[in-house]
């Protein structure tokens, strides 16, 4: 089953769906859907936008992302395995409008709250992801069952916010499609000087209103949204590439000199570039 943007196509009446993804790159449009979606990536890595923020993920990596909150994978093509998710879509009302505010289940409301925000699981992965690998084999009653106690371990678990800020108005097709462009276009040339005449462009509107139009959708300028991508890029580069000097890593991500982008990383990450690189 195929994720369109913005819209899960769910067979009439099914409450819950499960869904494998096993492609060289995962779907690759911005999207929103009205479904929490919980998923456990088996294979594969990349960058993932969710909200106002850009993340890596990677092999083990489970993660929640809340209803209608915008987000996007972006595989990493150079890797040439296939990669390989376990999703779960269900929403608060999928089993009828009370079931989730039942005493039984006060203790994960907490689960929903945090999902607003989506977020990575920290903890407990040794449990969850077993759950997960037997959802192939079960039927639907048996997958209700291992959605709750999915969920059960994952309010029980140390989590971290995908985001800090979600435009809570859900994006029409078209708003969907010109923020897509501009995602695409930062992440494709992040590495050039990309001008404010150029991105505006991309998104067919005049400088001032897309300025405006972007900060109330991410709650950031595009050039600090350009920066994190940059950021983010040169934090894989420093892992993956332990030859390369900092100065040609921040050459290859898009800064002119060493000095504003060993600020600009701290001001990120909390640390300084060799100090990231000696971390791990």
């Amino acid at each position: 089953m195929k994720v369109l943007p913005f819209k899960i196509p769910k067979p009439k009446n099914e409450a819950l769906v499960y869904q494998i993804d096993r492609e060289q790159v995962f779907y690759d449009q911005l999207h929103q859907h009205k479904e929490i979606q919980i998923s456990y990536v088996e294979k594969g890595s990349g960058s993932l936008i969710v909200g106002d923020r850009i993340n890596e993920y990677r092999a083990g990596d489970i993660l929640v992302i809340g209803s209608f909150v915008p987000h996007v994978f972006r595989s990493d093509t150079q890797i040439k395995e296939t990669s390989l998710m376990h999703t779960l879509f269900f929403d608060q009302n999928s089993f009828g409008k009370e079931f989730f505010q039942l005493t039984d289940l006060s203790s994960i409301q907490s689960f929903f709250k945090k999902s607003e925000f989506g977020m990575l699981v920290l903890s407990r992965k040794n449990k969850i992801i077993p759950l997960f690998l037997a959802l192939s084999n079960q039927n639907k009653v048996e997958q209700i069952a291992s959605l709750l106690m999915i969920i059960n371990q994952i309010n029980a678990s140390k989590t971290s916010p995908l985001s800090s800020f979600v435009y809570r108005k859900s994006f029409t097709d078209d708003e969907g499609k010109r923020m897509g462009k501009v995602y695409d276009y930062a992440m494709e040339h992040y590495q050039e000087s990309i001008t404010l005449d150029e991105i505006a462009e991309k998104a067919n509107m005049s400088k001032n209103a897309f300025c405006r139009y972007f900060k109330k959708r991410t709650n950031k300028t595009f050039f600090q949204f350009l920066i994190e991508i940059r950021i983010e890029n040169a934090c894989k580069l420093l892992l993956k590439n332990p030859e390369l000097s900092i100065a040609t890593i921040a050459e290859q991500c898009g800064f002119n000199n060493i000095a504003n982008f060993n600020r600009k990383f701290k001001a990120f990450k909390h640390c300084t570039p060799t100090q990231y690189r000696n971390q791990f």
